[in-house]
């Protein structure tokens, strides 16, 4: 009997472009497994995962406990809606607001839903208890920001990309630079509900602002009457060497959003979580979310709290985050630019003459390491938590030989 010879590469990639929409670009590999930082594509060709979905995958591929909490779940109930109460609903609330130290959770299930579950908020603070006129709220953003691809949030990106052809653009925005406090105490107004920012820039290139802008939003907020609303949706939970990236500032938001990570890489969890004053002004009927809270999303949820309330994930997001930096930081003039961020998470400048990003990212594959660029120049590396040392090594031994190879 002949053997039916399975699908390779080129034809998985072949029913992709035929049969899905083209609005992503991806590398050119079908992935099949994945277990901690590997992963394995359908020819069985093993890869060190440098970008782990974007922060999605923080606990690594398959974490046993994540995965436990996921098949336990699922042989008992996995939705119920919002109409009803479920027993894995309030203790996944309660666990998530005793970690991050908030009051509240609003559970939804993407990261751009829980930006636009944080504007819906802060615009109805704005009416009903800071006394702004009906429809006359405005939230100040920074430039270059990334919250997701929404129309709403597109309405405020800086990036044509994202935003050619998919107007008229919601208003009530307006869009200072990032990292500059004079421009944004110049557009803070009476007006202003809330301002909303990321504390470490992903989308952008891995930015991280200004020593002190953070504490001086935070104080702009308070003088002013506003909300300050932290998109840690790909900096919290571990990412940076702390459970979020505002308390390396030892800064407070009023309202943050969280997302990617709190799923474990599983299912999809978001949420925005902050003071009880904020958001208790939403009602019955105001908001909500067929899947957002159900409780498959909330077992897997609590597992991830539980992971984060050991300490172990930010401890190595410190310590290996170091090593990461101080041997990408060697490639500095030797085919990198300069190296930003924060943890293990880096953005890699590529120097003039190198590389293109998505060349670079070609590159990597082939040499057995994924990574993804943003900004054309710019190489993404955010590595699972659960990453080694001698694996790290690995990895910025792969991107020294592709940027410097070229020069």
């Amino acid at each position: 009997m002949t053997a039916i010879a399975a699908p390779t590469t080129e034809q998985f990639i072949a029913l992709d472009d035929e049969w899905s929409t083209h609005n992503y670009h991806p590398l050119p590999v079908v992935l099949s497994h994945g277990e901690g930082a590997w992963v394995t594509d359908v020819e069985g060709r093993r890869y060190l995962d440098f970008l782990s979905g974007y922060s999605s995958l923080n606990f690594g591929h398959r974490h046993p406990e994540l995965v436990a909490a996921a098949v336990g779940q699922l042989g008992r109930v996995t939705l119920t809606s919002r109409a009803f109460h479920h027993d894995q609903f309030g203790p996944f609330c309660r666990e998530l607001a005793e970690l991050t130290g908030t009051e509240m959770v609003l559970a939804m299930n993407s990261g751009a839903e829980a930006v636009e579950s944080a504007i819906k908020v802060a615009r109805k603070w704005a009416y009903r208890v800071k006394g702004v006129p009906e429809n006359t709220a405005e939230i100040v953003v920074a430039g270059a920001n990334f919250h997701g691809r929404t129309t709403t949030i597109v309405s405020f990106s800086t990036d044509e990309t994202a935003r050619a052809d998919f107007g008229p653009f919601t208003p009530g925005f307006r869009v200072v630079p990032y990292g500059s406090l004079d421009a944004l105490r110049a557009a803070v107004t009476d007006r202003t509900a809330a301002v909303l920012v990321e504390p470490v820039q992903g989308e952008a290139g891995v930015v991280v602002p200004p020593a002190g802008y953070l504490a001086g939003v935070r104080a702009l907020c308070d003088e002013r009457g506003a909300l300050m609303i932290a998109d840690e949706i790909q900096s919290g939970l571990g990412r940076t060497g702390d459970l979020l990236a505002l308390d390396h500032e030892g800064v407070r938001a009023d309202l943050y959003t969280l997302g990617k990570a709190l799923g474990g890489g599983i299912v999809p969890v978001s949420a925005v979580v902050g003071s009880r004053a904020v958001l208790g002004v939403l009602r019955p009927g105001e908001h909500g979310s067929t899947f957002g809270g159900n409780p498959l999303a909330c077992a897997v949820g609590r597992a991830v709290v539980r992971l984060l309330s050991t300490g172990e994930f930010q401890r190595r997001s410190r310590e290996l985050g170091a090593h990461l930096h101080a041997r990408l930081g060697e490639l500095v003039g030797h085919g990198v630019a300069e190296v930003r961020g924060r943890g293990l998470w880096a953005g890699v400048e590529i120097a003039p003459g190198g590389p293109r990003g998505r060349e670079a990212s070609e590159a990597l594959a082939r040499l057995g390491v994924l990574c993804k660029e943003t900004q054309e120049t710019t190489l993404r590396v955010a590595p699972p938590l659960v990453i080694t040392r001698e694996e790290l090594d690995r990895g910025v031994d792969a991107v020294g030989e592709v940027l410097t190879t070229r020069r």
